[in-house]
């Protein structure tokens, strides 16, 4: 795993296209003036998309593509077709309020591990209790409380998706959220990984849990 160093929760910090190739780079939010800043430790493999603004989603989506397709001349309308999906995929994220996605691009066995990760932020006060009660009837709802970042709520959900049911997947996706409260803001921070891998959904589970247990806060200087 590589480390994504703390970022600034008052702007994604800005990076070039060629910088967006790396799965490291940091993560942000906006909110002029805030103090608090959040970094995060994600897979070498894992490939960063900064959401706003445009233009740098836009950039980070075309240097992926080039990369996946880098010696391929051939494909020009498959190589269309990824980068509307991916950009479809990161605009989804935008509608939710993300501001970072990530994509999983690991392997095991030659087999893809596909999952992503897209951290959102909602502009509500955290109560532990109150958000354990409000979730508790859409999937498995606990208190944790993470190394780093301290208390939060985890929620291990199923569902089954637009593109599932376009493609005739007989699997779900596996979903694991976590809400965690920014610290002296009424704001939580929200990491929603998912896989559409149901077969292995527990070790990938696991695999969420270990990341988002690397969730830290930093004062900003």
């Amino acid at each position: 795993m590589q480390q994504t160093p703390p970022s600034s929760r008052s702007a994604v910090s800005a990076e070039s296209p060629d910088s967006a190739e790396n799965p490291g780079s940091d993560d942000g939010n906006e909110a002029a003036g805030s103090e608090n800043v959040f970094g995060l430790i994600t897979p070498e493999d894992w490939y960063r998309i900064p959401l706003q603004p445009e233009d740098r989603r836009e950039a980070s989506v075309s240097a992926l593509v080039k990369r996946q397709f880098a010696g391929v001349d051939d494909q020009p309308a498959l190589r269309r077709q990824a980068q509307e999906q991916l950009l479809g995929a990161a605009e989804a994220g935008v509608e939710q309020g993300g501001v970072v996605l990530y994509l999983s691009f690991l392997e095991a066995a030659g087999i893809p591990l596909s999952a992503s990760l897209l951290i959102s932020r909602l502009q509500r006060r955290f109560d532990a209790l109150d958000t354990v009660s409000a979730l508790s009837d859409k999937g498995e709802t606990s208190q944790v409380r993470l190394p780093a970042a301290g208390r939060a709520v985890r929620r291990r959900r199923t569902e089954r998706t637009r593109e599932a049911r376009r493609l005739g997947s007989e699997f779900e996706d596996t979903v694991v959220e976590y809400f965690v409260p920014v610290p002296d803001r009424d704001e939580v921070l929200m990491l929603t990984f998912s896989t559409p891998l149901e077969p292995i959904a527990d070790a990938m589970a696991e695999l969420f849990d270990a990341v988002a247990s690397t969730l830290r806060w930093q004062k900003k200087a």
